[in-house]
């Protein structure tokens, strides 16, 4: 567990760069709960670190911005009684995070016409409904 993270194909964050901070988690867990450090805080400095390639470092930074104090990222988890069970937490919420700001952009939509089958089915479809409603309509008149 106190190993590299793996984020994604080409960036692995060595351990070293990761620092962790413990505290007490608030909500349930009877005596144990004031005397166990179960909440994990997970820091990873974006700015600073030299495993991340330049290329995603600026689109990280740029994405992350309000999440970010110091160029530092900060990841908390406390939803488990343990401490162990919260550090991989923290991890994966790290990788997550981290791999959704390193992604690639979307791809740019281009706006397309639709094809002139498409366009002759939906008259054709007008049509017919309209056709429907034409002879129900006349239907109703003689009643």
């Amino acid at each position: 567990m106190d190993g590299d993270l793996f984020v994604r194909h080409g960036f692995v964050i060595p351990a070293h760069e990761l620092h962790w901070r413990f505290s007490r988690a608030s909500g349930p867990g009877g005596q144990g709960v004031n005397t166990t450090d179960s909440r994990v805080q997970l820091t990873y400095d974006v700015a600073g670190s030299p495993s991340l390639p330049e290329q995603l470092r600026q689109r990280a930074l740029r994405r992350l911005g309000p999440r970010l104090q110091s160029g530092q990222l900060t990841v908390v988890a406390a939803e488990s009684r343990s401490q162990w069970q919260n550090r991989h937490l923290a991890q994966r919420k790290l990788a997550d995070v981290l791999r959704e700001a390193t992604s690639a952009p979307a791809r740019t939509r281009r706006t397309t016409k639709p094809t002139r089958g498409a366009v002759e089915r939906r008259i054709k479809d007008k049509k017919a409904r309209a056709n429907t409603k034409r002879l129900r309509r006349a239907a109703d008149a003689e009643a």
